[in-house]
């Protein structure tokens, strides 16, 4: 069986990190952009993180550039972007294909296994300790929202 431990992607800094490395933790795997219209969700996305980072939770954000071109930087551009006006300390990945050619693994296996295709940026995966995909929610949905907070305090109980 296929879970999320089986991926890999290269960090924002460049270096290569198996997801194996998050084995015991529960993740919320957002694909991100710096352009768009719920960028604000950074703020959220660091605010869960640092609610439940010492209970387990991990927030990996994957820049992807698929919906309006609204990621258009580097990933040392994008890196800049998050820690200085969203002060983002989660861990960020390099820029992926989220959705159509060139696909990264990782979420073709993600979207396959939910449903289908991620429909904007700011699509959220819920990942339990094992690897398991536990909830999907769509990019709409706050990271602070009631709905997130209540599936992963139950991933971490």
């Amino acid at each position: 069986m296929t879970t999320a431990h089986d991926f890999s992607a290269k960090t924002i800094g460049g270096s290569d990190k198996s997801l194996r490395d998050y084995e015991g933790q529960v993740l919320l795997v957002v694909n991100v952009a710096s352009e768009c219209g719920l960028t604000p969700q950074y703020k959220g996305l660091e605010a869960i993180h640092r609610a439940y980072r010492d209970r387990g939770l991990r927030v990996l954000g994957f820049p992807a550039n698929e919906f309006g071109a609204q990621e258009p930087g580097s990933n040392e551009a994008i890196k800049a972007f998050c820690e200085s006006k969203y002060d983002v300390t989660f861990d960020m990945f390099g820029k992926v294909v989220v959705k159509g050619d060139g696909i990264h693994p990782l979420f073709a296996w993600l979207t396959k296994e939910t449903g289908g295709d991620i429909e904007w940026n700011f699509g959220k995966f819920l990942v339990g300790k094992k690897g398991e995909i536990l909830a999907r929610f769509a990019p709409p949905v706050e990271p602070e929202s009631a709905e997130v907070k209540q599936a992963v305090e139950k991933a971490l109980a």
